[in-house]
């Protein structure tokens, strides 16, 4: 695949949508006049004002930048608050081009659904959940199904149905998600997108108490390699080229359980620091400046498969210009460490193999279930690959583990890497 390209929110995914005739709530650009605002809120009750930032964005109802108003007054004072407001993860700051204005939409039932290249099944494949409007990753996996389906056929309503069936999802929403979804599969298909993510959908009383999906939240991904997305005659401007290839690669496994919300904060770095836990991370990425490659955070406890995808990605992207491999995350309660561990060791070792071995130093600091067992598959593996390795147990202070990665860099760019070249056996 090429170069991702991507777009978020209502604004031009309302536009897409609408090709189809999938219901979507009523938006209004940055241009919006006072009259069209007061009109909206009156058809709708309120509305919501949503900073328009390119590429995709982490999350920004748990940052504050989500208005809602009902009256005029509300929604300018909110406009002027968000229209170039700052997003910050790490060292990258976005900055809001405008606002969206969304009317309201009244539901009790919030449905997330996603269409997406699964590499896991190598087929398309859909994740649904009648439990919208979060995090997927952090919802029960019982309430989440994932089902991949033959492009051939596309999306059938009883791939729907038997998915809604699965999950234990209210008769009420059979009906009309069974009747809307598989219109998505036509836009995903005919456009060339390599993911489409409705989050919410919600589900509002029509005519007669019937419901009808309305999107009220919009993000898809295009390949740029494919010429298909050209038929939507959009605007360049519209995809941000800052969603690397690597993050698009991680954002391909946000559909299943456990967090991989990733950041490049300087590609030219030379510590490679997948974290766990949002605490560790903030900590972790002030501390090490610019010599971090990423910000990231890997918690929630994620299952083998997407732990030894997530490092493959990272590895591949960046293992050979770092000096060192630092797995850094606070006392966990409830990620397996062991399986965590044993998914990255996997990793490391598929790298060497298939890429031949780079001079590094891996340092892990990490607390947690079945920590000992996870260190003891680490050391085996950073034995077997001839790899120098220092491992912090859960007493020690994680700023003491982070000065001590930075000074293990700092050996390396003053002759360490030479000499762990050599006793890999490459020429320097």
């Amino acid at each position: 695949g090429g170069e991702a390209m991507q777009i978020t929110g209502m604004l031009h995914g309302a536009r897409l949508l609408q090709y189809v005739d999938f219901p979507t709530a009523e938006v209004l650009g940055p241009e919006a006049d006072e009259d069209a605002i007061k009109a909206l809120i009156a058809r709708c009750g309120s509305v919501f004002i949503k900073p328009i930032f390119k590429g995709g964005v982490g999350k920004k109802g748990k940052s504050g930048l989500l208005g809602r108003a009902r009256d005029l007054k509300g929604a300018l004072a909110e406009k002027e608050r968000l229209y170039f407001a700052e997003h910050r993860v790490g060292h990258v700051v976005s900055k809001a081009q405008g606002v969206t204005f969304e009317g309201a939409v009244a539901a009790e039932h919030e449905v997330y659904f996603s269409i997406s290249d699964a590499t896991r099944f190598r087929a398309p494949t859909i994740t649904l959940t009648h439990k919208g409007g979060m995090d997927i990753e952090e919802l029960e996996r019982r309430y989440v199904a994932e089902v991949p389906f033959e492009a051939l056929t596309g999306l059938k309503s009883f791939v729907i149905a038997n998915a809604l069936a699965d999950i234990g999802a209210p008769k009420e929403l059979v009906s009309p998600l069974v009747q809307h979804l598989p219109k998505l599969w036509e836009l995903f298909h005919h456009y060339g997108m390599t993911t489409l993510e409705l989050n919410p959908i919600r589900m509002m009383p029509g005519k007669g108490g019937r419901l009808v999906p309305v999107a009220c939240d919009f993000k898809c991904g295009f390949d740029r390699d494919d010429p298909r997305w050209e038929r939507l005659g959009l605007p360049a401007h519209l995809f941000s080229a800052d969603t690397s290839d690597f993050e698009q690669e991680i954002n391909a496994l946000r559909t299943y359980q456990g967090q991989s919300d990733v950041y490049v904060i300087n590609s030219a770095g030379t510590i490679l620091a997948p974290t766990f836990g949002g605490g560790a991370n903030s900590l972790v990425t002030q501390a090490l400046g610019d010599d971090a490659i990423i910000s990231s955070d890997f918690g929630g406890n994620p299952p083998y498969e997407k732990m030894r995808d997530v490092a493959r990605i990272c590895f591949k992207h960046w293992l050979r210009q770092s000096n060192v491999l630092f797995i850094i995350g606070g006392k966990s309660n409830n990620t397996d460490i062991e399986v965590t561990f044993r998914g990255m060791a996997d990793a490391l070792r598929e790298h060497f193999g298939a890429y031949g071995p780079t001079p590094l130093y891996v340092v892990v600091g990490r607390g947690g279930p079945n920590l000992i067992r996870g260190m003891g598959v680490l050391k085996d593996t950073c034995e077997a690959l001839g790899l120098p390795y220092r491992f912090f147990g859960f007493d020690s202070a994680m700023s003491e583990v982070v000065n001590h990665a930075q000074a293990v860099d700092r050996w390396m760019k003053a002759g360490g890497r030479t000499q762990v070249a050599r006793r890999l056996g490459l020429a320097a």
